[in-house]
């Protein structure tokens, strides 16, 4: 039995196996492997829904080879171990860039769809999965299906967002956008109140590139950055940092309420402007945790839970005041939290986390049933006006809040490969 471990390391559970793919033909044989299996990218879904306990992950990330790229259209075609940053670094140069990107460019494609994954530009471009133009489905019984909104669309629909239960996607095509280079121009604003942080965001329709810093020391307050990208006058010469990290420098918990005070406090008055003005790298812009190699480190051995929720817009600042006093009164803490809003683009998959509203994601230090009872309390409140919780993020949803959220699961089951299952779904339906 082998320990594979989700990016928040937490759960652990122990797999049957690890199949490592490099070839596509080798794909076929996946109805002869015994028991459950699922599709396995670079794991970075932070809870269960990419770990299969007992059963048999299948790593394509070795499949990853460039197809086909059409400069008129601006359509790229890959198999779909390929990374974003592998993307980028193919992209950029052409004066492309990827319609959506999540916080790390350390994605395989079939992990961007699967997850249906979203940026700060959500309000603009939507989600990952509306740029998807077409891809292919490889079924336990060896059939290869063509999906896209007009060929299958019905398991087009389900795989988007599906968490990779549907089939190995195989191949994927998708469009690019015009980019004139790789720098933002940046505006990085403090704000002292919630209501402050939606008086920002009135007034951010002319950027494609939104999200906010939140410290949960002091709830209300923090910093909303906001950007373009930088006219072609201003731009600079691309340079590639794909697999350049900084290996995280201590193997020891670094996280405990007075570091995570004392890191939101100084990060908060580093800034001593109100609002700051420069131009910088997409990097540091849209990944910055993606410089240090095994941040996920800092939480120590029993790992994190990152809790991510949209509610709609009507009384979010009351909602999200009401939430951050229960996170207060419990004393947890977190220096990674993140709000930013959603915009009304409906994503083609059916079961897509993003909808129109306001997200808040929030890293925990995993502490036990303390964490766990508090986290149950605000699925109540976020199921209560409306809400859902992100399953790419989850580890410990309840079966009937699961439910609740994504109401039209037993239509999306009948699209699940008989073959395929996880340890999320297995937890949340009980099947």
């Amino acid at each position: 039995m082998e320990t594979t471990l989700s990016f928040g390391n937490y759960p652990k559970q122990s797999n049957q196996n690890l199949i490592k793919y490099f070839w596509y033909n080798d794909l076929q044989n996946i109805g002869e492997i015994k028991g459950d299996i699922l599709p396995y990218g670079l794991g970075k879904s932070y809870g269960d829904s990419c770990l299969i306990d007992g059963g048999t992950l299948l790593d394509i990330s070795g499949i990853n080879k460039f197809i086909n790229y059409d400069e008129e259209t601006g359509i790229l075609t890959c198999y779909a171990g390929a990374t974003l940053a592998d993307c980028i670094d193919f992209l950029l140069p052409r004066g492309r860039f990827l319609p959506v990107t999540p916080g790390t460019k350390y994605v395989t494609l079939g992990g961007a769809i699967a997850n249906d994954v979203h940026g700060k530009n959500h309000h603009k471009a939507g989600t990952f999965g509306c740029h998807v133009t077409e891809l292919e489905l490889l079924r336990s019984d060896g059939t290869l299906l063509q999906c896209s909104k007009t060929i299958n669309s019905e398991l087009f629909a389900a795989t988007i967002g599906g968490l990779g239960l549907t089939g190995i996607i195989t191949k994927v095509s998708f469009q690019t956008v015009e980019c004139p280079g790789p720098i933002i121009e940046s505006e990085s604003i403090k704000f002292r109140t919630f209501e402050e942080f939606f008086d920002i965001t009135q007034n951010s329709e002319n950027y494609n590139y939104t999200v906010a810093w939140v410290d949960t020391s002091v709830p209300g307050r923090g910093l909303y950055n906001r950007g373009n990208f930088a006219p072609k006058s201003r731009q600079k010469p691309y340079k590639s940092t794909n697999g350049k990290m900084l290996p995280f420098p201590l193997n020891m918990e670094l996280i405990n309420p007075l570091t995570v005070k004392a890191f939101n406090t100084l990060y908060y008055n580093k800034q001593l402007s109100r609002i700051k003005k420069a131009d910088v790298s997409f990097e540091p812009f849209f990944y910055p945790l993606d410089a240090v190699d095994g941040w996920n480190k800092a939480y120590g051995k029993k790992g994190f839970v990152q809790y991510q929720f949209v509610i709609p817009f009507d009384n979010y600042i009351n909602v999200l005041k009401e939430i951050f006093n229960l996170i207060t009164r419990s004393k947890l803490s977190s220096f990674l939290t993140v709000l930013k809003t959603f915009g009304n683009i409906k994503s083609p998959g059916m079961m897509s986390f993003p909808r129109e509203g306001v997200t808040l994601a929030i890293d925990f230090k995993m502490i036990g049933d303390a964490l766990l009872k508090i986290l149950d309390e605000s699925d109540n409140i976020v199921n209560s006006v409306g809400g859902v919780v992100y399953p790419c993020k989850d580890a410990r949803m309840s079966p009937e809040n699961f439910k609740a959220f994504y109401p039209q699961w037993t239509d999306f089951a009948k699209y699940i490969d008989p073959k395929f299952s996880s340890s999320f779904w297995k937890r949340v339906t009980k099947e």
